[in-house]
């Protein structure tokens, strides 16, 4: 038995390398972002998915949108897969938060650290994990589309594969691209890792 998951990240925003958006309400895709959610659609329509489910953030939910006109999936929201509660970091600049020692932390012992909120990477490693293992009993040959952010993406991808949660600075998870990890009863394997569908211009999106 073989349960196929795709770990695809939202596509690009406005506060994207600027802000740490975190939970904050609204914060939709850019033009750009919206033509980067139609490309990762029509790779996934390649690829093929069963199901879709998204974060409930706007620029997830936007994203998924795209994901789900280009494969025909039926898309729902799952608040397992929601981004990491950084209380009151939320929509604080990157830079102003390099100078608070709880950040520094954070960053430098992923394995034990909290954000302010209380979460844990293993917190957000087993909501997921949870979702996936419902999904796994329901469609137990099939693909999962779960869109959702890029620190829940390497929380489940460490998770999966066993390794230490440090270990998410040592591989990127861009925008608008997927990582696939296959499931198996012995085990799991990561066999795509970030990849970046073919780009679509912006003038392809529809309104």
């Amino acid at each position: 038995m073989t349960t196929l998951v795709h770990l695809l990240r939202h596509a690009s925003h406005g506060h994207l390398g600027r802000v740490l958006t975190g939970r904050q309400p609204g914060i939709p895709l850019t033009p750009a972002g919206h033509a980067e959610a139609q490309a990762l659609g029509r790779h996934m329509a390649k690829l093929g998915v069963d199901v879709l489910f998204t974060s409930p953030r706007r620029r997830a939910r936007e994203s998924a949108w795209h994901v789900a006109r280009e494969t025909g999936a039926l898309c729902r929201v799952a608040p397992e897969l929601d981004e990491i509660d950084f209380g009151d970091w939320t929509g604080m600049t990157f830079d102003a938060l390099s100078s608070d020692p709880r950040w520094r932390h954070w960053n430098e012992a992923r394995d034990m650290a909290s954000t302010p909120a209380g979460e844990t990477m293993r917190d957000v490693a087993a909501r997921v994990a949870g979702l996936i293992g419902r999904l796994q009993r329901e469609f137990p040959h099939g693909a999962l589309g779960l869109v959702t952010h890029s620190d829940v993406i390497k929380a489940t991808i460490c998770h999966y594969q066993g390794w230490s949660f440090s270990r998410v600075h040592s591989f990127e998870i861009g925008p608008a691209t997927v990582s696939t990890l296959a499931l198996r009863d012995g085990g799991s394997d990561l066999i795509a890792c970030n990849v970046t569908p073919a780009p679509v211009h912006a003038e392809e999106v529809p309104a």
